[in-house]
């Protein structure tokens, strides 16, 4: 590819608003452009970075008996209505009518197509086990789109889907797609990418594992403990919980005025954040007059991804107008409402001496003892982990992480297939729900993610598996007569056996090599007219840095040796 036809603008300076990395340096480098919000073009340096992503995917997925497919986006309501997923996915779900008048949706994943796909096409046990796949464009009508491809509405991704006999199976098969997820995200150039047990969402399923690149970019928190290698997404993660005790007395209501904020309580009375009981107010969402009340100690918070498999349904923040609470003052002791959920946290379970509201305007209780004027008939873990917390397995002290998702997967169990009524005949004639799992790539989120890892001051710095070249042709002074002569030539031979990106501009050298660096090809050759007297070119490593300067003669011999070395410390 000669650059003067490349489309595709490289820009000096950080466009307006940006903050990511990623979106920064692809932006500037000429690899995206964005069409609306959250909605971008990628341009054809991103989009061969992408087909190899696709390819790398493909093969390992090709590897474990995948059989590729492609499922339509816009499906009918019916068909999400048998998952009942229309009704209980959001407005990020787009829904609109056809031309008929026909209810029809954009799909945010393919589950019900798949099965769609499967019934009465799969009828008996010998045909299972099998997995399908598809690399396809999805629509998600994300609240917050940021940082250019980290989280965007519209998406490439490869979603594949297995069908099993049995759960034995299923967990069988769970573990080699686990380990051919790893050797995806190796082979794409990933350093720091692990699996991390995670929450099963509205996918639904018993069990699911992300797999997360560790970047300061990531807004997912990742638990870890170095010690003996748990790791889980926060909304998950355990800990163990620090013993507190503080000196039993006789229950005591007290007038605290205006503090209503755990400080403001805890200035007020000289207490400790650990020494309180902290409410939060809840809603069922679409049931305006339910409560839910999460009680925790003060110095903790309330993890809602938790609270809501707990409560088996999505929550919102409550509106407090419209009730007798008292915000700032509410706690658990003769708190009397009609249609009210309380759930009490772990951290508050044998504790006294605590502090909380008195369910009264401008009065707190004190000296509550947990046990004996609450007893609440269960604790819950509904607590996020905080850095520095203890191991729930081995009390090593926890560490919390940045982390991206780039893929995901879940054993489904038989959610789809049975309330879409899809049977397979088993040995014994009789007729059973298969039981399935699915597994999750966004083909973007890994680019923007390999840019964030993989990246410095200068520019993007790819992995020669998926650069989009391997070798920048960096002519200098090609005006002159014997430097376009020579470049012209080289890049024809070596365009048979390399990817090229031959720099053809008549332009300076340090626009030449800043656009290079900014572009991240892994490889550049430098031809001028002090190298050509001396019959040598100059090669440098983007990654490293290291210059070599190699005879003309041997110069297809030499690069070749540089790709394999940069591939096999790649693979």
């Amino acid at each position: 590819m000669r650059i003067t036809k490349l489309v595709g603008e490289r820009l000096k300076d950080t466009p307006n608003g940006i903050v990511s990395k990623s979106h920064n340096l692809l932006l500037r480098a000429g690899y995206i452009k964005q069409v609306s919000n959250g909605i971008y073009t990628l341009m054809p340096a991103a989009q061969k970075v992408s087909l190899k992503i696709i390819n790398i995917i493909r093969d390992e997925m090709n590897k474990i008996g995948g059989q590729e497919v492609l499922m339509p986006i816009v499906m009918p309501k019916e068909l999400w209505e048998k998952s009942g997923r229309y009704n209980s996915i959001g407005t990020e779900m787009v829904r609109f009518k056809d031309r008929n008048n026909h209810d029809m949706l954009l799909g945010m994943t393919h589950e019900e197509a798949a099965v769609h796909l499967c019934q009465n096409t799969i009828k008996s046990y010998d045909q299972l086990p099998f997995m399908i796949y598809q690399i396809q464009t999805k629509f998600r009508d994300e609240a917050r789109p940021r940082a250019g491809l980290l989280r965007v509405r519209e998406f490439t991704m490869k979603d594949a889907y297995s069908f099993h006999i049995n759960q034995d199976d299923l967990e069988n098969y769970y573990q080699v797609v686990y380990k051919s997820y790893l050797n995806i995200f190796r082979r794409m150039g990933m350093k720091n990418c692990i699996a991390v047990s995670s929450d099963s969402g509205m996918m639904g399923g018993k069990k699911a594992d992300e797999f997360q690149l560790l970047v300061d970019a990531g807004e997912d928190n990742i638990v870890i403990c170095p010690n003996c290698g748990y790791k889980a997404n926060m909304e998950i993660a355990l800990s163990q919980y620090d013993n507190v005790n503080f000196e039993d007395k006789k229950l005591e209501e007290i007038y605290t005025g205006k503090a209503k904020s755990i400080d403001e309580v805890c200035n007020f009375l000289k207490v400790s954040p650990k020494q309180t009981i902290k409410a939060v107010c809840y809603a069922i969402e679409g049931d305006s007059n339910s409560i839910v009340i999460a009680f925790i100690r003060g110095d903790k918070e309330i993890n809602e991804a938790k609270l809501k498999n707990i409560l088996k349904k999505e929550i919102v923040v409550k509106d407090l107008s419209d009730t007798n609470l008292v915000k700032g003052n509410i706690g658990p002791i003769s708190l009397n409402i009609n249609g009210l959920t309380t759930i009490f946290d772990k951290s508050l379970e044998g504790l006294c001496g605590l502090v909380c509201g008195a369910n009264k305007d401008e009065y707190h209780l004190i000296n509550v003892n947990v046990t004996r004027d609450i007893s609440p008939k269960e604790f819950f873990d509904i607590a996020k982990v905080c850095d520095g917390e203890k191991c729930i397995r081995c009390g090593h002290t926890l560490e919390i992480k940045k982390g991206i998702e780039v893929g995901n997967i879940f054993q489904l169990g038989t959610k789809y297939s049975k309330s879409m009524a899809m049977t397979v005949q088993d040995a014994n004639g009789n007729q059973i729900n298969p039981i399935m799992g699915c597994y999750g790539i966004g083909v973007g989120r890994c680019l923007a993610g390999i840019v964030e890892e993989n990246s410095d001051d200068k520019g993007i710095i790819w992995p020669i598996n998926i650069a989009p070249w391997e070798i920048y042709l960096c002519p200098l002074r090609i005006d002159e007569e014997n430097v376009y002569k020579e470049s012209e030539n080289l890049y024809k031979k070596l365009s048979s056996n390399f990817e090229v990106l031959y720099d053809d501009r008549n332009v300076s050298a340090g626009i030449k090599f800043n656009e290079s660096e900014l572009m991240g090809i892994p490889i550049r050759l430098v031809i001028s007219p002090k190298s050509l007297k001396l019959s040598h070119a100059e090669i440098s490593i983007r990654k490293t840095g290291e210059k070599l300067f190699v005879e003309l003669d041997n110069l297809e011999i030499k690069l070749k040796e540089i790709i394999e070395n940069l591939r096999s410390k790649n693979e």
